[in-house]
């Protein structure tokens, strides 16, 4: 299927020398006479490197196919994270620089969808919040608990992060995956 450059809006993925990209910012200029350009900053969803790119007028672009898997973290091996396929039991390798920080947000047995393209892993998307207990953090003096004080906090994974004053070793947070922040207590 092919897309017109008006459909490069942000978070679009195409595919370009049979490389699929994610489009990370976008601005289009309207030139004289009907005519308009577009210029992106792509991001290679096979390697991370990011482009400038400029597409004119009527060019056509490939759309990417790129499938979504529902997927299992079972375990990892150094530079490479294994994952499974929940219904067809079907196993996935997944290389660290793919991963990036995320392993950071990662447990055994955690659900996440895996970005397929040509039926190999390209991306994990994990959920945008991921609940995990704190392994360690200081205990507060009592009567220091104001309640915008943070401290940090090493968590199950190993990640740390800041955290209220009033969280405990043991407590089980939410953690926003994107940003690295506290979100609350785990229900």
């Amino acid at each position: 299927m092919a897309l017109s450059i008006t459909d490069l809006k942000k978070g679009t993925i195409f595919q370009l020398d049979n490389i699929p990209y994610r489009v990370v910012d976008y601005a289009q200029k309207v030139m004289g006479r009907g005519g308009s350009i577009v210029n992106v900053r792509i991001k290679s969803l096979l390697d991370g490197r990011v482009l400038d790119k400029t597409f004119k007028g009527n060019e056509q672009i490939d759309s990417a196919d790129v499938t979504n898997k529902t997927v299992q973290y079972l375990y990892n091996n150094n530079q490479t994270y294994y994952f499974m396929d929940e219904e067809t039991f079907e196993q996935f390798e997944v290389p660290e620089k793919i991963m990036g920080d995320q392993v950071g947000y990662l447990k055994e047995g955690d659900v996440l969808q895996l970005q397929m393209f040509d039926s190999r892993p390209i991306n994990a998307e994990l959920p945008k919040a991921v609940s995990l207990k704190v392994t360690y953090t200081e205990t507060v003096v009592r009567g220091d608990t104001t309640s915008n004080v943070l401290k940090d906090a090493e968590l199950e994974t190993g990640i740390h992060i800041k955290v209220p004053a009033f969280t405990r070793t043991g407590d089980v947070i939410k953690v926003d995956t994107r940003n690295g922040e506290y979100i609350e207590r785990a229900k």
